[in-house]
């Protein structure tokens, strides 16, 4: 006769659940540190801010933020999918750049600028999708891959032109930059809005439902963990990761025609350094390199604090512009460093 072995129940089953649920909270912990670190640098530079020059808090200073950063908080959040899934998407500065100064030659050319705005979009996704493509289906490496994308665009965008491409004034692309006063303020302190903020907004939302409540947003961080497991759970590891570089080749497009819309200029050199910028916003708002634990939000706090080290430089006067890459790079050395802690207390547990 086999003997047989009960689970406990009553105050022993009780007992036995405890330690799982606190190990199961230390790790969610663990795993928002750098998100929550990243939203504390953020307060204490807007305290600083406040303290050291004045008007940080004021209303149109928080509009000039999210509307001077809306194109970095979409490349951002189309970043942190790829990153998630543990790749790496150095191309989209690059799209920016080429998709830009197509649109805006469209448009020169009589296109509808409705149809210019789809069309940038396309051509992001285009190249995301071939980035997705070399990666999934030909086993280059994603550095390897975007990189490639990253030349082929910035060379075709050099092709297209060599001089600065101009939106007509009267242009209805340009009403995406147009102000909306929501709360008048008194002396221009007034709080104001843009169609380009609230196509971040609408980015932001989509970024958040498809990784926290969609079956793609848990097989991201399921190949982010492990894909050799995410295949053996049966997940659709190969479509999930040729569409991580579709969505974020879309957020390219998309931060283009936003960029493009308020500058009124399209260059073949726009976008230089911009998926560094993303990169570093992504991973100072808690992505992990290695994949597999992040946020959404996180990378808009990691954006907002990259913006706002600008406008503190820039509101100091002493401090050389040539210092926001230095002190960027302390801020990501920092987080890098903090998410290896992160990571090893993982596996020490």
């Amino acid at each position: 006769m086999s003997a047989t072995t009960t689970a406990p129940t009553g105050p022993d089953a009780t007992r036995s659940l405890v330690p799982t649920v606190v190990r199961s909270r230390i790790h969610l912990n663990r795993s928002a540190l750098p998100t929550v670190a990243a939203l504390t640098i953020l307060v204490v530079m807007l305290v600083y801010g406040e303290a050291a020059y004045g008007k940080i808090f004021a209303l149109n200073t928080v509009s000039n933020l999210f509307i001077t950063n809306a194109y970095l908080i979409i490349l951002a959040v189309g970043m942190t999918f790829v990153i998630l899934a543990g790749g790496i998407d150095l191309s989209v500065g690059a799209v920016v750049a080429f998709s830009s100064v197509s649109g805006v030659m469209l448009i020169n050319a009589g296109l509808p600028a409705g149809l210019a705005m789809v069309l940038m979009v396309l051509i992001g996704a285009f190249f995301g999708l071939l980035s997705g493509v070399l990666v999934q289906y030909f086993s280059v490496q994603p550095f390897i891959a975007t990189l490639a994308m990253m030349f082929l665009a910035r060379g075709l965008a050099s092709i297209l032109s060599t001089e600065p491409e101009r939106l007509p004034d009267d242009s209805a692309f340009r009403n995406l930059a147009t102000e909306i006063k929501l709360i008048d303020g008194p002396k221009l302190n007034d709080l104001v809005t843009t169609p380009n903020v609230l196509i971040a907004v609408v980015v932001v939302v989509a970024g958040f439902v498809l990784l926290h409540r969609t079956r793609f947003g848990r097989t991201v961080y399921a190949i982010g963990g492990s894909e050799q497991s995410a295949s053996l759970m049966g997940l659709p590891v190969t479509r999930t990761k040729l569409l991580i570089y579709v969505v974020s080749g879309t957020c390219a497009g998309l931060a283009a025609v936003v960029y493009t819309s308020k500058l009124g200029i399209a260059q073949n050199i726009t976008g230089t350094g911009w998926e560094l910028d993303a990169i570093a916003a992504t991973v100072i708002g808690g992505t992990l390199l290695t994949g597999g634990a992040g946020f959404v939000l996180g990378s808009v706090v990691g954006a907002l604090v990259l913006g706002l080290m600008n406008v503190l430089i820039t509101r100091d006067g002493s401090i050389p512009a040539e210092a926001t890459t230095i002190i960027t790079g302390v801020v990501l050395l920092a987080f890098v460093i903090l998410q290896r802690v992160v990571v090893g207390s993982r596996k020490n547990e």
